[in-house]
């Protein structure tokens, strides 16, 4: 924590002074240019990824970025307010789902329940991702685990995105070509950005 604080008191003491009044209109608003939906991985770094400034980006952040599909948490997500707030709220142009390697929440998919029974919730979380795994399963039996691993990671970034388009004020959004969907791909290792196509 102690690195925490320091990096607290060196934000205060040059970057905030030096943009003091960037803060300032900063603190009376914000107009997103796009909602960037990823992962809860550490390495994986919206604005430092996109260079964008504090402002540009709304962001959802969710294990394996996945985005369950309209409907089906009864109780409500977060989510899916994020989508409300972006979409209807703020007016976000772009819908950017991205997804990256080495992803430890779509290596979870494979594992036995036995193997996640600590994390239950996590588990439960993984099964609305379980037709990616099914469908990788179903066409790519015979890959090595390095390359499952990856085109599970790919595919799933369209599943996601397909998952975002359920909500029908995001799907009128797109309809109404006020909203754009984006799927990429973040290789860490080679610093890498692809467009995922379906």
């Amino acid at each position: 924590m102690e690195k925490l604080y320091k990096g607290i008191r060196r934000f205060q003491d040059s970057y905030y002074k030096k943009e003091r009044d960037f803060f300032k209109r900063l603190s009376k608003g914000q107009k997103p240019e796009a909602l960037f939906i990823t992962c809860v991985d550490s390495r994986v770094d919206p604005n430092l990824l996109t260079q964008s400034r504090p402002g540009e980006l709304l962001t959802l952040r969710t294990p394996g970025n996945i985005i369950p599909p309209f409907g089906n948490i009864e109780d409500g997500n977060s989510s899916a307010g994020t989508l409300e707030f972006a979409v209807i709220e703020l007016k976000v142009k772009d819908i950017i789902l991205c997804g990256h390697s080495g992803c430890g929440a779509i290596e979870a998919l494979y594992k036995s329940a036995e193997e996640l029974k600590t994390m239950p919730h996590l588990k439960d979380w993984l099964q609305l991702a379980a037709p990616v795994r099914k469908m990788i399963e179903r066409n790519y039996s015979k890959v090595t685990p390095e390359s499952r691993q990856r085109l599970t990671e790919e595919e799933n970034v369209l599943y996601q995105l397909h998952n975002v388009q359920t909500y029908p004020f995001v799907d009128q959004a797109v309809k109404e070509e006020r909203l754009n969907l984006h799927g990429w791909y973040y290789d860490i290792c080679k610093g890498d950005v692809y467009t995922a196509h379906a």
